[in-house]
């Protein structure tokens, strides 16, 4: 149930029903959870950014490895009998590194969609945003010109690297600024308009969950982004491709490589699927492939070019549960075996979660 914590006794109104699921709102808290604790933002529950202010931490991260095991379950058929860890945020308000603004310029408004709608809620502060992207924001609302846009409805995209903020919106004259983002050996040039994870606070610990002593010949990274896991896949294999499908992070991604002076790495800016099915036949058996597909899961063509490759090893690093446990079931049918499942906490006070499974050839 939206917006509630384990152990409230409520009063709400049945909305849905659907299967055995029963979808409700909240009427009345009769008796408050110990778990529930007050929200500090002053449009929790009219936003439909957060759903787990509510919770106190511990709680929000008992909740999603549960997601996640309901999902392994109910959509995957997996009963993995080990314990799902999960590696909470530094820090679970002040974390997000990149945002997506909504601008109503008919009504002068800008922040985030009213929870289950398209209007656009004024948000003056958001407690989950860096202090930069907060102090961009309040910027942006002061010093807008809502009168040189031409669309009733735009989208405003920002990131930020330290102080460094970077913006792009097709609306706006200003250019979009070029940030970096420094790990180990390895720096990341990227902007607003190219996805890089958006709690840098927990990038190390997600490469290093997904890459875990990983190394071989040939290692694919698919859905490559920016390149992330690109570049430290390339110190630990002979030879490494990445594929994604956005031109701009290509292009990024290029400047990554050349950046790192790495000659053995290779990106490609092509449809994931399509690129497996032109080179299934040369990357057979090959040591390692590292998937991080965008929400909604990785395509159909790409799971069964994965299976014509058959990788020794898959490292999946997936943002949403039910796509992931979805496309587990169909290599886990009779290829592979579950080695590890590790969560992380990329997106506190909300209800997604980052899980990494490591799979085996079996």
């Amino acid at each position: 149930m939206s917006l509630a914590a384990v152990g409230d006794r409520l009063r709400v109104r049945l909305n849905q029903i659907k299967g055995k699921i029963a979808f409700a709102e909240i009427v009345e808290i009769i008796t408050p959870s110990n778990e529930r604790t007050e929200p500090p933002c002053a449009y929790f529950g009219r936003c439909g950014g957060c759903d787990f202010q509510q919770m106190d931490y511990a709680a929000q991260l008992r909740a999603k490895v549960a997601i996640v095991q309901d999902c392994l379950v109910r959509i995957g058929r997996i009963n993995y009998p080990h314990e799902i860890k999960i590696i909470g945020s530094p820090q679970s308000f002040a974390y997000r590194s990149r945002a997506q603004w909504h601008a109503d310029t008919r009504r002068n408004r800008i922040g985030y969609f009213r929870r289950n709608s398209h209007d656009v809620i004024d948000v003056e502060t958001c407690p989950i945003l860096t202090l930069e992207l907060q102090s961009t924001l309040t910027s942006l609302r002061s010093g807008i010109d809502w009168q040189s846009f031409w669309s009733e409805r735009v989208e405003i995209e920002a990131a930020n690297s330290g102080e460094k903020v970077s913006i792009y919106s097709s609306e706006l004259v200003e250019p979009t600024e070029e940030i970096s983002f420094t790990l180990g050996e390895n720096r990341y040039f990227y902007d607003a308009q190219s996805f890089f994870q958006g709690n840098l606070l927990l990038i190390e610990p997600l490469v290093e969950t997904a890459l875990a002593n990983a190394s071989g010949s040939v290692a694919l990274d698919l859905y490559c982004g920016v390149g992330l896991f690109t570049l430290p896949l390339a110190r630990s294999f002979e030879k490494v491709f990445g594929v994604e499908a956005s031109d701009k992070a290509i292009e990024s991604a290029r400047k990554n490589i050349e950046n790192a002076r790495l000659e053995n790495a290779e990106v490609f800016a092509q449809p994931v699927g399509e690129w497996l099915a032109e080179k299934a036949e040369d990357l057979a058996g090959i040591d390692f492939i590292l998937l991080d597909p965008p929400r909604s899961g990785t395509e159909k063509e790409t799971i069964e070019q994965i299976l014509k490759i058959k990788p020794k090893q898959i490292s999946y690093v997936s943002c949403e549960p039910s796509t992931l446990a979805r496309d587990l079931r169909i290599l886990c049918e009779s290829v592979y075996e579950i080695q590890s499942i590790i969560a992380l906490d990329l997106f506190p006070q909300t209800h997604h979660v980052e899980t990494v499974v490591r799979l085996k050839r079996i």
